[in-house]
């Protein structure tokens, strides 16, 4: 005779082995559109990386394609983590662009944008798949904005800054320089637009700083 509660610790079991090969199955998805692309990633060679049977990836997303995208989410939490982190308490246009220096060298280096970037390749090949990944785009755009309405928050920019907009561009600019860059296989040339950006934030900055006048001694 069971003991009491041995169903409920086999369903929890279950579950656990089930979460398990999930994860396995999305990290091996992330490995493979950063290494062989969107093209490159079928369900036999996810299977094959993950060390799992490829017909589980239907039983456990549905589709290929849900499998991929559940591989950009999970990417896509974690360095909206590490973005949040890393931008916190930055102030002024300069030291963002510092910081936006940083994330992208990571970035590049570990290939995290790939995965973004392959997915919408995907996408004008899939049915159906362009929604989804724009969806999964809009919480950049608005990360984006948030970080430059605060870094520019109490200077006379924040009143004329279109920050909707510039966090568009903002966006769209780092997804291309990231498809260059992984294209042409030398970063410097997107790099050295971090240089010039920080130019530019140097002169706003000085623009926007009010003058100071010194009263003549009587």
């Amino acid at each position: 005779m069971a003991k009491a509660g041995a169903s409920s610790r086999t369903a929890t079991k279950g579950s656990e082995r089930s979460a398990a090969t999930r994860r396995h199955f999305v990290e091996a998805a992330i490995e493979t559109l950063r290494s062989e692309g969107y093209a490159g990633a079928s369900a036999r060679v996810i299977a094959q990386r993950a060390g799992l049977n490829q017909g589980l990836i239907f039983y456990h997303f549905g589709s290929v394609a849900n499998l991929l995208l559940a591989a950009l989410d999970a990417v896509s939490e974690e360095r909206l983590e590490r973005y949040s982190a890393a931008v916190a308490g930055v102030t002024g246009p300069g030291r963002l662009v510092d910081v936006a220096e940083d994330i992208f060298r990571t970035d590049l280096d570990a290939g995290y944008i790939t995965v973004l970037v392959e997915m919408i390749a995907g996408a004008s090949s899939t049915p159906g798949l362009g929604p989804e990944v724009s969806d999964r785009i809009r919480p950049w755009r608005e990360f984006a904005r948030t970080t430059i309405e605060t870094a520019v928050a109490g200077s006379p920019m924040g009143s004329v800054l279109p920050a909707g907009d510039v966090a568009h561009a903002v966006v769209a600019l780092y997804l291309g320089l990231e498809m260059l860059s992984h294209l042409d296989g030398d970063p410097d040339p997107a790099l050295a637009l971090f240089g010039h950006a920080r130019q530019l934030a140097s002169l706003l900055e000085a623009l926007s700083t009010p003058a100071t006048t010194t009263e003549e001694s009587p």
